[in-house]
């Protein structure tokens, strides 16, 4: 078997490395080794331009020429970045004779030291190496990495560097020492830092927390939690957003809506605690005064609560409320949006929501009871050269239809109803108003499902592009030739 390299950091703070060629791959090395603050030593016959720019401004030195092994005399390390393999390798063995770490890039026979893709926050850096022999794979979970890594990581780090002293003289003791930075970075300093108040405040609230700590003995864990309300958008888990991904990493409890598709919790911490809490009709439902009751209960208990929404939190997710419930009982919070049902149904489906022939405003509609129902402006809902999007239950098609024709909406008017948004079982069922309830029923569209009302829905025909084409109404196939590249729309007639 064989053995892997030795991971280390070099500190190359005004140490020169000699970097052999002046070409581009040489410029890329260079970067790095100023922004460590390595001298750089440049040895070439020529140099490109930004390898000549830092030249003027004195940040490298230029040795010219061909490759001579006195040019090794200052060096701690060595890149031969040339693209001639007789030079490098004979960089290489220059350097080895001297035992002095050197690099040949994209050769990993002829490397004492490989240089790993890296992930920096400020003073944190994660650095990922195959060896240099499957640098591609290094590089891909760099970019996994990328994803998961908040920014704030670097201030927090920052920050930990000017206390490191004080918190080492606080607990000398090192299980009193970690079992501190345990619930330092589980309790609330990183979401200080992520919500980027002051960071005096943060730094406050450190030394408040060691001026408190017990040396000799571990306190219960007493202290608040936290309540992210996180929007798991509208089922496709590559539409999480990386602040969602984080959270949901970060989670001791996560209460979820139904709608959560199972595909986007399982993006979440494994052993989190996952509890159901959706709302539907004609299930067992969890009222809101209970969902509220245990997001307190388990905040209460120190723990990180994501409270996990399909869609956006506040865009017809009780968001509102229910960080009201949140302040009033002083549960610290955070909101992740996420991308809307209309957003993104309409996208999935090839259907502009806004378009500077057919609409010119958005309005964003809920209907799923007759309360609701009876709230809504229906002038305002009639206007011309407007889209309308109603979250709803497919119920109610029928009523929501007789009330959007006594407005004045044209029975002609395109609807284009969107099942399972953005999931592989998406299906799209088209027509028009008059047809808008026998078409979801001769369809049998079950919830969710998200209706879009107006003379963009009629280029769904034409613009769809994920799954299946719309279906039509009953008795009538879509017109196949609607193309709304020239004027406007060609809108399919009633059956």
């Amino acid at each position: 078997m064989t053995a892997a390299p030795f991971p280390l950091f070099a500190d190359l703070r005004n140490r020169t490395v000699l970097v052999v060629g002046g070409g581009a791959v040489a410029e890329r090395k260079v970067e790095a080794l100023l922004q460590a603050g390595a001298l750089p030593q440049v040895g070439s016959l020529d140099l490109n331009e930004g390898l000549g720019r830092w030249l003027e401004e004195g940040r490298i030195r230029w040795r010219v020429g061909a490759f001579r092994e006195d040019w090794l005399d200052e060096a701690w390390l060595v890149i031969a970045a040339t693209d001639d393999s007789a030079v490098n390798r004979q960089v290489y063995e220059a350097a080895t004779a001297r035992r002095i770490l050197a690099n040949v890039v994209d050769d990993a026979e002829l490397c004492s030291f490989h240089s790993p893709a890296v992930v920096q926050r400020g003073l944190l850096q994660v650095a990922i190496s195959s060896g240099g022999g499957a640098p591609m794979l290094a590089r891909h979970v760099r970019r996994q990495l990328e994803t998961l890594l908040d920014d704030s990581l670097g201030t927090l780090a920052e920050l930990l560097t000017r206390q490191r002293e004080a918190i080492r003289a606080r607990f000398p003791n090192m299980a009193l020492r970690r079992r501190f930075f345990d619930r330092l970075l589980a309790g609330p300093l990183p979401r200080l830092l992520r919500q980027r108040l002051d960071a005096t405040q943060a730094e406050t609230y450190l030394r408040e927390l060691l001026a408190a700590e017990s040396q000799t003995e571990e306190k219960p864990d007493s202290a608040m939690g936290s309540v992210v309300l996180v929007g798991a958008g509208p089922g496709d888990p590559g539409l999480v957003t990386l602040n969602a991904l984080r959270a949901m990493n970060e989670a001791d409890v996560i209460l979820h809506d139904r709608l959560v598709s199972p595909e986007v919790l399982r993006l979440a911490r494994r052993d989190a605690t996952r509890i159901e809490v959706g709302k539907s009709a004609g299930r067992h439902s969890m009222s809101q005064d209970q969902i509220h009751a245990l997001m307190l209960e388990h905040a209460r208990h120190g723990k990180r609560v994501v409270r996990l929404k399909g869609g956006d939190p506040f865009v017809f997710g009780r968001g509102g409320e229910e960080l009201e419930f949140l302040r009033a009982h002083q549960v610290p919070f955070e909101v992740v949006p996420g991308i809307t049902a209309a957003v993104a149904c309409a996208a999935y489906a090839g259907i502009p929501l806004t378009h500077r022939d057919h609409a010119q405003s958005l309005r964003l509609v809920t209907a799923h009871c007759k309360d609701s129902l009876d709230t809504v402006d229906w002038r305002a809902l009639a206007q011309d050269k407007q889209t309308l999007a109603v979250y709803m239950g497919v119920a109610g098609l029928g009523q929501l239809r007789e009330k959007l024709l006594l407005a004045g909406i044209s029975p002609h008017l395109p609807f284009a109803l969107v099942e399972n948004g953005s999931r592989p079982q998406q299906r799209v069922v088209a027509g028009t108003l008059d047809s808008l309830a026998e078409s979801a029923l001769h369809h049998r569209v079950q919830s969710p499902a998200l209706l879009i009302l107006g003379e963009v829905a009629a280029l769904a025909d034409s613009l769809h592009w994920f799954g299946a084409a719309p279906l039509p109404m009953p008795g009538q196939a879509l017109d196949s030739q609607h193309s709304h590249n020239l004027g406007a729309p060609t809108l399919p007639q009633a059956a």
